[in-house]
């Protein structure tokens, strides 16, 4: 699953963590973004110290054997840390899926842990990239949610998306125990304060918070990356 930032992509991993039968792995590869490119994020020393920085050890793992002898292998990625060096055919082997946001509900959030964030640190030209390169690998457009539709009907949207994987959708993905969990990134104390109340997708809720001024350029920037993705959203 491949999201941006400060969307509801942690919601998402519970919902997959809460099957019985799926394993799931947390932005696996977010300690070797931060070591090769230096941002200063939340805890990110932790980060790098906890996570493994050898890109290609993470792909060997991605696509080996599902850990724990699971059925299915749930992959939290965030569409920044696919730095432009990285190789991308290992992506073959995945089922990808897109998780998409409205620019203007997810910038105030971002610029509170990232407030000198700029376009690459959005993930949405990446969002477009990788799905451009699905998409010409299928032959075919690649699953695409927008949070707020799940948001707005968690059992419809999942279970499309099972269908569309060829998984049986199951009651247990819309309600989970609230907390952290072991296959939380170490990084989940910094990003995750709202999320571990939770225990089922909440209502979609407008935001009254508005996009500062000097980034209303990047707010704008953002959206024509959005809505090349929102046209193939599945409903």
């Amino acid at each position: 699953m491949w999201s941006g930032p400060r969307n509801i992509s942690t919601a998402m991993m519970r919902a997959w963590g809460n099957r019985p039968d799926t394993f799931v792995c947390d932005e696996p590869l977010y300690a070797h973004y931060l070591n090769v490119t230096g941002r200063e994020h939340p805890g990110a020393q932790e980060v790098i110290a906890g996570g493994q920085t050898d890109v290609n050890r993470v792909i060997d793992w991605l696509t080996g054997p599902v850990p724990g002898g699971k059925r299915i292998f749930y992959q939290k990625h965030m569409t920044h840390h696919l730095l432009p060096e990285i190789p991308r055919g290992w992506m073959r082997e995945l089922h990808n899926c897109f998780l998409i946001r409205d620019p203007g509900q997810m910038l105030t959030s971002l610029l509170k842990h990232v407030p000198d964030a700029t376009i690459e640190d959005t993930g949405y030209p990446q969002q477009v990239e990788i799905f451009n390169l699905v998409r010409e690998w299928k032959g075919e457009v690649p699953a695409v949610l927008d949070s707020r539709d799940v948001l707005d009907n968690p059992q419809r949207l999942l279970a499309l998306l099972c269908d569309r994987l060829g998984v049986g959708f199951t009651e247990k993905m819309l309600s989970w125990p609230p907390g952290l969990r072991e296959t939380d990134g170490v990084w989940a104390k910094y990003w995750y304060k709202e999320v571990q109340t939770t225990t089922t997708f909440r209502p979609f809720s407008a935001k009254d918070e508005k996009v500062p001024a000097e980034f209303e350029a990047l707010a704008r920037e953002c959206d024509r990356f959005y809505r090349q993705l929102y046209s193939h959203r599945m409903t």
